[in-house]
This record gives C-alpha cells, structure tokens and sequence, in this order.
C-alpha cells in the first residue's frame, strides 16, 4: 500500500461565508486560520491539497493544489470523501477552521495509523459525537464505505464507521497535547472567533 500521507485542507461544501469571507481566511493571533493549518500538517504529511469549490481558492496557498468536490451540497461527508478520492496514499484531514490544532497530535494520529490495522484514526473529544471527524486520518478503504453511505442518503460524518475498522486516539493522550476544547475549536460565528484571539499559548506547531 502506498505510504504518501496527503494532508487535506477541508475547505469544501457550498463555500461557506464567515462574514462576508470564508471564514478559513479570517485571522487568529495575526495568522489566517488556513495558513496555521496547513503550518501544522506540513511537519507529518508527504504532501498537501486544499479541498474547495470556492473559484478564488486557487490563491489562497500558493503551490498548493486545489480540487474540488466529487459531488457538491453533500456536506462534510462528502469533503472527506473527496480527500480519500484525491489524496495520494491516505489522508490526514483537517478543515479549515480549527486554528488550533497541533502537529503534534497530527503525528500522534499518522503514527497510529502506521501499523496498518485501522482505516480510520480518529482522536477523542467532548464534543457531541465524542469524536472528531474532520480532524482525522481515512485510509483509501474508506472510500467504498463513504460511497455506501452517500448512496443510502445517509450523510452522517460517521454513518460509515460501522463498515471499516476504526481507532480511536483516547482523550488522555489528546489532552497531552492540550484542552481538547480549544484544540478542536471550529470557527462558525464571530463569538468563535473573539474566543479563537482571546485563547493563550496555543499555536499550530505545538508539540
């Protein structure tokens, strides 16, 4: 099996906007949210590509190459269904408005998933699934399962987790890396992002 591990920029769906921006584009500690994600993928993956529809996302990482969705409007599981079809290897993904998340625990997943008995990492959390779906590593396993899915109208991040073998990154170890609250903190509203500049001591490249 190839061992390329693509990191995936999760920037897809309809093009959301964050006020009148994608909000990928907004800043946190003077950086945008894009630039320290993809500073925190660089270190662990082999490659990057940035999933958009967005026309303008051919600017946005320079170098960097972009693709769009297979199939848009079919939500987040249909941007980590076009990461699996159009990473080399595996992909690490990460969307685009988690300012926060370390590569350190970027590693830990890739490392995780060497051994080669799961398709899907996935790290803990206290979010409502307990789990974090669009910071995670899918195999290229998970392609045919997420198709499933689609098919069934099932459009759940993890419907298809039942149909390929998963492995959980415990809570434990993802707070060694910090609080899992703003490790995983998502950008959707201005609150998000005045807690995003208030947050102290965190930084893409933390270990």
């Amino acid at each position: 099996m190839d061992a390329h591990v693509t990191g995936v920029i999760l920037a897809g769906g309809q093009a959301t906007r964050y006020g009148g921006r994608p909000k990928g584009l907004e800043r946190v500690g003077g950086a945008r949210i894009i630039d320290r994600v993809a500073a925190a993928l660089r270190p662990v993956v082999d490659s990057l590509l940035l999933i958009a529809n967005d026309p303008a996302a051919d600017a946005w990482l320079p170098g960097v190459p972009v693709a769009a969705d297979i199939e848009p409007g079919l939500g987040s599981l249909g941007g980590i269904r076009s990461a699996v079809a159009r990473a080399r290897g595996s992909a690490l993904v990460v969307a685009w408005d988690m300012p926060f998340v370390p590569s350190g625990l970027l590693a830990e997943i890739v490392r995780t998933a060497a051994d080669g008995t799961a398709d899907v990492v996935v790290p803990e959390s206290g979010s409502r699934r307990g789990v974090e779906p669009l910071c995670a590593w899918y195999g290229p396993a998970c392609l045919p399962a997420i198709e499933r899915a689609l098919a069934a109208d099932d459009r759940r991040v993890v419907g298809f987790y039942d149909w390929v073998r998963v492995t959980h990154i415990p809570v434990a170890i993802v707070e060694r890396f910090g609080d899992p609250a703003q490790i995983f903190l998502n950008i959707n509203t201005a609150d998000d992002l005045a807690t995003a500049e208030g947050t102290p001591g965190q930084a893409p490249d933390a270990t």
